[in-house]
């Protein structure tokens, strides 16, 4: 792996987030830079700090911030108002703000620095170097950081960053619909172990055949089924258009509350 040039990472709001990034970060073995954690949601930042040398808990947020080089913001959109309040960022610092909905020129005002703002989107597969990260805009220390981490997806405004950030809300939906199928067999009869199993089983092998880039996602829907067959009839009788149009319509107005 190519060395860090960040030597010193700080992550106010330790979260689902924060503690992936952390887990990331020591992913594979090999020298990490060192972490400085937030004393918010403690009890996971206490383990963090255990379990992974080099990581260390702070005892409020501005010291986060001062022994840092990039300071990653994770904290939830209704408190971070209180959790920024009278912290003071210097000039020196690169920010990283992951905080869904909110914008870098709100955040700006806020902490009154001329620091380098970056917003990401990363993902919980980031624990194991496998979310691509969005970043707008692009800056190349944190381009560096989350292409080590997995790949950087530099767009080039916030319009298209909050297109990107839209589609993350459709994730536990999708985990929704899985256990819906689980539950739809055990109905059925199977004992619920095995439903879950299988579905389980089924939907990893459409995440690996999702690594082909070579093949379009309609090329891979179409090469997954086989006219007048089962995938064909649930595809057309259950997400119809209708269906679609519903979807589209509710990623619509998410987007619009991001914009």
């Amino acid at each position: 792996m190519e060395e860090d040039t960040v030597k010193r990472i700080g992550i106010i709001g330790v979260g689902e987030i924060g503690r992936a990034i952390v887990t990331g970060l020591h992913h594979g073995g090999g020298a990490s830079p060192e972490v400085f954690l937030s004393p918010r949601g403690a009890r996971m930042a206490a383990e963090l700090s255990e379990r992974y040398e080099g990581v260390e808990v702070c005892a409020d947020n501005q010291e986060v911030v001062d022994r840092s080089e990039l300071v990653i913001l994770a904290v939830r959109r209704q408190d971070w108002h209180g959790a920024l309040a009278g912290v003071r960022v210097g000039g020196d610092r690169i920010v990283v703000n992951v905080m869904a909905g909110v914008g870098n020129d709100d955040l700006r005002r806020t902490l009154g620095t001329n620091a380098p703002l970056v917003r990401a989107i990363p993902l919980p597969t980031i624990r194991e170097r496998r979310s691509v990260t969005v970043v707008h805009p692009s800056h190349p220390e944190v381009d560096s950081f989350f292409a080590r981490m997995g790949g950087a997806l530099p767009v080039a405004d916030e319009a298209a960053f909050n297109v990107l950030s839209a589609l993350t809300g459709t994730l536990t939906t999708h985990y929704a619909y899985l256990a819906t199928l689980a539950s739809w067999a055990a109905d059925h009869g199977i004992a619920p172990d095995d439903a879950d199993r299988y579905v389980r089983g089924l939907f990893q092998g459409v995440g690996r055949s999702l690594g082909d880039e070579t093949r379009s996602l309609d090329r891979l829907a179409a090469d997954h089924e086989t006219p007048n067959g089962n995938n064909e009839r649930i595809r057309t009788t259950w997400f119809d258009p209708a269906n679609v149009e519903a979807l589209t319509k509710a990623l619509d107005d998410l987007l619009a509350d991001l914009a």
